[in-house]
């Protein structure tokens, strides 16, 4: 390959491509987490959060609010881990379609905007997968760990 080209593509850089695929991942996931921690540790804040689903006519507020807390809690474990990470990104996907669709759509496109950024990295790591610095690879190789054994 020659230099100009080589600088032109930077094809080089596609050697990082597992690291930088680790640290979406890693900063997804911790936003994820950090995100509901105060509904996990506070009943005060879920309540702040039924009352929120409430406001925008989710169905059963009280029922779905904890469970969209955990969802995401474990989605966001689940992208640092790279443990079901083509499952996580779905979900993530699905939870922010609806977040857009519910809720974010009504503050416009910016407002939208992060909500669609998750769905987006959702669907890449739902087809892409979770990369070389994951438990995924870890547990689901063929030659070792439970795909060997199913």
């Amino acid at each position: 390959m020659t230099l100009a080209r080589t600088l032109l593509t930077l094809s080089p850089l596609e050697r990082g491509a597992d690291a930088a695929l680790l640290a979406m991942r890693v900063g997804v996931g911790s936003f994820l987490v950090f995100g509901v921690w105060d509904n996990v540790t506070s009943a005060e804040h879920m309540a702040e959060f039924v009352s929120f689903l409430a406001r925008f006519g989710f169905p059963y507020p009280h029922l779905l609010a904890p469970f969209d807390v955990w969802v995401q809690f474990a989605l966001g474990v689940a992208f640092v881990l790279g443990l079901l990470t083509r499952w996580a990104g779905l979900l993530c996907a699905v939870n922010f379609i609806v977040a857009i669709a519910m809720v974010d759509h009504h503050a416009g496109w910016r407002g939208s905007f992060g909500s669609m950024c998750l769905v987006l990295i959702g669907l890449y790591l739902a087809t892409r997968g979770p990369g070389a610095f994951s438990l995924d690879r870890l547990l689901f190789r063929e030659d070792r760990g439970f795909a060997r054994r199913l």
